[in-house]
């Protein structure tokens, strides 16, 4: 009889605090250091408690876009394409694309109403 391998489910192990993955940890941390610089900004000019509801704005948005998958619901054409990905994947996605897309200029040089310029500068 043979020796199988059986798929070990790493799933949970990755898990900070029980509801924090590594991934959504700092994208939380990033959204409550963004939301730190307004809470700053509004202690500035004593309003400390809108400053702390920013902030945890913020680390709520951070935290979504590092735990939460996109859902494929069959009703929305665009969730068959992308249902199941992490946000913070498409988000990168998103960026490398607009990264590295190419502009082309195409410009029409025969123009029959100008001659060039033959002159020698002086």
């Amino acid at each position: 009889m043979g020796t199988y391998y059986i798929p070990r489910n790493y799933k949970g192990e990755t898990r900070l605090l029980y509801i924090f993955s590594i991934k959504s940890l700092i994208t939380t941390a990033l959204g409550a250091i963004v939301g730190f610089v307004f809470y700053l900004i509004f202690s500035m000019i004593n309003l400390k408690m809108v400053g702390l509801i920013i902030l945890a704005i913020f680390a709520v948005i951070g935290y979504c876009i590092g735990a939460l998958k996109i859902p494929t619901i069959v009703g929305l054409p665009v969730t068959k394409k992308i249902g199941g990905e992490s946000i913070s994947d498409i988000i990168i996605r998103y960026f490398k694309f607009k990264k590295s897309r190419k502009i082309y200029t195409y410009v029409n040089t025969i123009n029959t109403d100008v001659e060039p310029d033959t002159k020698e500068e002086e």
